[in-house]
């Protein structure tokens, strides 16, 4: 049985508790538990069903905060536009699971839009859970920039949203920077994209490429413990990454 089996079987509660696990709870179905349950459901003190191994556990919570995170965002400049909800619809379809967790995806997007929790609350529970691998901090912060551009646009509010979960994550501006010039015009885009500028020497460059090879590599990310239908968000980056360094090598000539 995956997380997901055990989740429905009433572990929520011990898999993270919290705002996360609140959000998980309600999207399951409130007749799963009662208003004492659900309480100590928050306190991360419930649990009955199976136990989630720390993998299990790990993925579940990545798989929640996702969709928890995408529904504040969308939300956050006070209209969730066509675009923003075909991306998202687009995103479970491209996922790897069957219906039910699909469904669960949609369940915990729209609980979220709606909840009392900000995107800071996601975001602070998703960094205590995921402080040891930075490479899964910046691959989540990717795939909420996906969904800012889905209207073409930056909102104020999505640009501060953004800003605000990068300081929790403690994600240098440089990196923001980089991933932000993927998603908005940026005169020195690939210079971004490599945390690097144009003052930056061929060996600053090289050595930066070789650090961001490394730390996106599909194989480095699947040793984290990343759920494989993420796998995607990883690919794009390294993709991403190599072809900046292309442009940037073929325009000095090293």
């Amino acid at each position: 049985m995956g997380w997901f089996g055990k989740l429905a079987f009433g572990s929520v509660g011990f898999l993270i508790g919290g705002p996360l696990g609140a959000i998980a709870g309600a999207a399951l179905g409130h007749h799963l538990v009662d208003k004492q349950q659900q309480a100590a459901l928050y306190q991360g003190t419930y649990d009955r069903g199976p136990a989630l191994g720390q993998a299990e556990q790990a993925q579940a919570a990545y798989f929640v905060s996702v969709f928890s995170i995408l529904g504040k965002l969308a939300k956050i400049d006070g209209v969730v536009t066509h675009e923003e909800l075909a991306v998202v619809e687009s995103f479970i379809n491209g996922l790897n699971i069957d219906p039910q967790e699909k469904q669960f995806a949609r369940q915990v997007f729209n609980e979220a839009k709606a909840s009392r929790f900000t995107i800071e609350d996601f975001a602070l529970q998703f960094y205590q859970i995921n402080r040891q691998q930075p490479n899964v901090l910046v691959s989540f912060l990717d795939v909420l920039f996906r969904l800012a551009a889905a209207d073409g646009t930056l909102h104020p509010a999505e640009e501060q949203a953004l800003s605000s979960i990068k300081d929790v994550f403690h994600i240098s501006d440089q990196q923001f920077n980089s991933i932000r010039a993927g998603y908005f015009r940026d005169v020195d885009k690939y210079y971004n994209v490599l945390n690097c500028t144009r003052e930056s020497s061929n060996e600053e460059i090289k050595t930066s490429y070789r650090k961001l090879v490394k730390d996106f590599h599909p194989d480095t990310i699947v040793s984290k413990g990343l759920p494989e239908e993420f796998m995607d968000f990883a690919g794009k980056r390294f993709r991403e990454i190599q072809e900046a360094y292309d442009h940037i090598r073929k325009d000095r000539g090293f």
